[in-house]
């Protein structure tokens, strides 16, 4: 790359990252389909896309099948703390993508990256927590007449999407990836349940059999924490504010209680809900010493970070990723990753082969939105139902797996309301 158009932080951790990269695509068949698919096809050759996701093995592999599609792509950060540098390197300088991301970047740089993502005067852009799409509404609005539209990856940014919807606020259609079943039943219920433990255990080194693990929230992220948790010997306690998903984590075998009820107890509390303040000032004074606090929701706003820093008389760091704040009464609590992903934070993020799915629906979902996108409204879509059975489809060849096809009969007869008993 001939000119400044990136900005990480070390480009001669570049072999260090292609090795990584390739070893991630080896777990990813359905997005290395794509690639075949796409070299042929060429479905967005010259379309300028800006994109704002984790910047991972996985995603650098996302971002070469967008261009092997054709695309001219530039990626920066969804998350201060998520990146890995050794991959930002590689994609600069062994595949020529612009990016724009440092791991441990302070707000004013995460945001002067997402600027220069724009500055790339983007076609079509590519998010994860709608901040890229945010801010071309609020401070770039002039360039919105240049977007085709967008495509979001995760729960916290549909919301953030069609809140902006319902006010009248977007102005693009947007693909809501993580809508689709096959993103959402398996990246964010086994990604998730897997790298939150895995990032957990990484800062803390801790055990987790017999301890008791509080899980904010019951959505999908959240189950596939439970889950993983209980595997590891934990006592789960589940806290929701839906009747229907409490009544879910109750059927499924976990306890399910208030949240101030369940503080006391925890030796772990994770959040994972999108919203802000789920562990709040009273929560922290009812806290056992020594429990341990993290997110794996996308924004660091689920713990009240600044109720605890107040609270506090000192503060150190025992272990990478571990923030430990004594209290007035001697009692420590632990906060990991800093209160943002713990799962990219202190570890790598989900495993490739779950994020094959994701970021194959990314692909074409972008596909889609650049070819349909002229005659869509400004609103949040739902991947079409089709390309979702075509990812399962190429998924389950993948891993070797085959299942039954209908009969002529068997399909007459599920569209027919004349058959009975």
């Amino acid at each position: 790359m001939n000119r400044k158009e990136f900005d990480i932080k070390d480009i001669n951790l570049a072999e260090q990252g292609r090795w990584r990269i390739e070893w991630a695509l080896k777990e990813m068949p359905v997005v290395r389909s794509l690639m075949d698919r796409f070299h042929k096809e060429r479905p967005l050759d010259g379309v300028k896309v800006s994109a704002c996701l984790h910047v991972t093995t996985e995603t650098a592999n996302l971002m070469r099948a967008l261009q092997t599609a054709g695309a001219d792509v530039v990626l920066t950060a969804s998350n201060p703390l998520s990146t890995q540098d050794d991959v930002a390197a590689a994609l600069v300088s062994v595949y020529e993508i612009p990016v724009f991301a440092i791991k441990g970047e302070d707000n004013a740089t995460y945001y002067q990256h997402l600027n220069a993502a724009l500055d790339h005067h983007p076609n079509l852009t590519m998010d994860d927590g709608a901040d890229l799409v945010s801010l071309l509404h609020k401070e770039r609005a002039g360039q919105l007449e240049e977007v085709v539209g967008s495509t979001e990856e995760t729960t916290t940014g549909i919301i953030r999407l069609r809140a902006m919807a319902a006010e009248g606020a977007l102005k693009i259609p947007v693909m809501a990836v993580n809508d689709a079943d096959t993103k959402h039943l398996f990246d964010n219920r086994y990604g998730t349940g897997q790298s939150t433990i895995d990032g957990i255990i990484r800062a803390t080194n801790i055990l987790l059999a017999g301890k008791t693990f509080v899980v904010a929230g019951y959505g999908w992220c959240s189950r596939g924490i439970a889950m993983r948790a209980r595997g590891m010997g934990a006592n789960v306690i589940v806290t929701e504010v839906e009747p229907l998903k409490a009544l879910e984590a109750v059927m499924d075998g976990f306890r399910v209680m208030p949240m101030l009820e369940a503080a006391p107890q925890a030796d772990f509390i994770v959040t994972a809900t999108g919203n802000k303040n789920v562990v709040d000032r009273h929560h922290f004074e009812v806290m056992k010493d020594g429990c341990c606090v993290a997110n794996s929701g996308h924004f660091n706003v689920e713990i009240n970070i600044p109720a605890l820093e107040e609270m506090a008389v000192d503060k150190r760091s025992p272990r990478a990723f571990v923030d430990e704040y004594e209290l007035a009464d001697g009692r420590k609590i632990r906060l990991l990753g800093e209160g943002r992903l713990v799962n990219l934070a202190a570890a790598e993020g989900h495993p490739a082969a779950v994020m094959d799915m994701s970021f194959a629906n990314q692909a074409l979902g972008a596909v889609y939105i650049y070819q349909n996108g002229s005659r869509l409204e400004p609103k949040v879509y739902a991947i079409p139902k089709d390309i979702d059975q075509e990812i399962a489809r190429l998924k389950l060849e993948a891993m070797g797996v085959q299942i039954d096809t209908l009969t002529e009969e068997q399909v007459a007869y599920l569209n027919s309301w004349q058959e009975g008993t």
